[in-house]
């Protein structure tokens, strides 16, 4: 289906309890409002996306979008989580996809917005049910779906759009930061609000540092701390860069690093997405890109990428999909044109990481800081 495409909307950017179906009715009361907003108002965001750039994105849509605004995993069984609805309303913004953006926050606010704070469930099942912990945060999908509201407001003048962006940024601020168990004044960005912590043990996933995203929410909602998350969880990739292939996982204890209590302790597909953020964040030189881009390239078939290596190093599984190949592409400072039949041929989780990392290059030039 064919899509309307704004360009003003597409701009690249810079505790809570009550009733939750109060809060609910009253988001969707926002969105409505905002969709007024969204048409009259807003900074003009320069040229219209390139015809190649919004066919990948319709591409997309067509087959992991649905009509009412879920974003499909097919390869999870055709279930939604935060990480995809996140994913797709910042993809659905940076495309200037008005439509698609209310749909998706709409089914968001309506399935996953059901915590006592301004968070998200992290998975929703195809029979229509937050089960049992499914309940519990995921940092990743919060801190896309904020920063995507951020920039959509910004972009049109919707000021309800930005404050719904701060709520979400000061619970994340207020409910998923902890000290680092070797320097107390020094936050890491947990994986979720339920996630595992001690005094002197805290779960960390690398990959869950998108330092440009977290120092934008940080600026607009006044929280200084998520900005320090950001510069201490870049510390913290580089250290474990330096070590070898930046684990998916990976607990900070007094000691030092140590492998996690609920994972296995591999470098995976979590970890694969670092040189993708930290490029698309101006940090073209982190060690995090050189040694992601080298941990991908240690795969033997031809044109494939080492998606998966184990706590040794060897590598246990290996890819040719477009999506991971565009992300090591953006590493060697070469951007990987995406087609229209990419998505064809791809799950959710290559496809939507192609389309984050055209996003990225358009962004923030892959060789600038090289």
């Amino acid at each position: 289906m064919a899509r309307s495409i704004d360009p003003r909307f597409r701009r690249s950017s810079a505790g809570a309890s009550g009733n939750v179906m109060d809060r609910r009715t009253a988001a969707l009361g926002l969105m409505a409002a905002c969709a007024v907003a969204g048409d009259v108002a807003g900074e003009t965001a320069g040229a219209p996306a390139a015809v190649p750039q919004n066919a990948a994105w319709s591409s997309w849509a067509a087959r992991f979008l649905g009509a009412d605004g879920r974003v499909i995993d097919d390869q999870a069984g055709g279930i939604s989580h935060s990480e995809g609805q996140g994913y797709g309303l910042l993809l659905a913004q940076a495309h200037g996809d008005k439509t698609a953006f209310r749909g998706i926050e709409d089914w968001t606010t309506a399935n996953l917005q059901v915590r006592q704070d301004h968070l998200m469930a992290w998975r929703w099942h195809v029979n229509g049910a937050v089960r049992a912990m499914d309940w519990h945060s995921a940092t990743d999908g919060d801190v896309f779906r904020a920063w995507a509201l951020l920039r959509a407001g910004r972009a049109t003048g919707c000021s309800d759009w930005v404050a719904r962006a701060v709520a979400i940024a000061r619970d994340i601020d207020a409910l998923c930061i902890a000290p680092d168990p070797r320097a107390q004044q020094l936050p890491i960005l947990r994986p979720g609000a339920e996630a595992r912590m001690t005094a002197d043990r805290v779960l960390f996933n690398p990959s869950y540092i998108m330092p440009r995203a977290l120092r934008a929410l940080g600026t607009a909602a006044g929280t200084p701390r998520l900005i320090a998350a950001a510069d201490h969880g870049e510390r913290l990739i580089a250290d474990l860069a330096g070590q070898g292939a930046v684990p998916d996982w990976i607990d900070v204890t007094e000691q030092g690093f140590d492998a996690p209590r609920e994972h296995d302790l591999r470098s995976g597909y979590d970890a694969l997405r670092l040189p993708l953020y930290l490029i698309w964040s101006g940090q073209g030189r982190h060690p995090g890109v050189a040694r992601g881009l080298e941990t991908l390239q240690r795969a033997r078939a031809p044109g494939h990428l080492a998606v998966v290596t184990d706590a040794d190093g060897a590598v246990t599984a290996e890819s040719d999909q477009p999506g991971y190949l565009s992300i090591a592409a953006l590493a060697r400072c070469r951007p990987r044109p995406v087609t229209p039949t990419d998505a064809a041929g791809q799950s959710y989780y290559p496809a939507t990481l192609q389309l984050l990392a055209q996003v990225a290059a358009r962004e923030q030039d892959a060789c600038e800081t090289l």
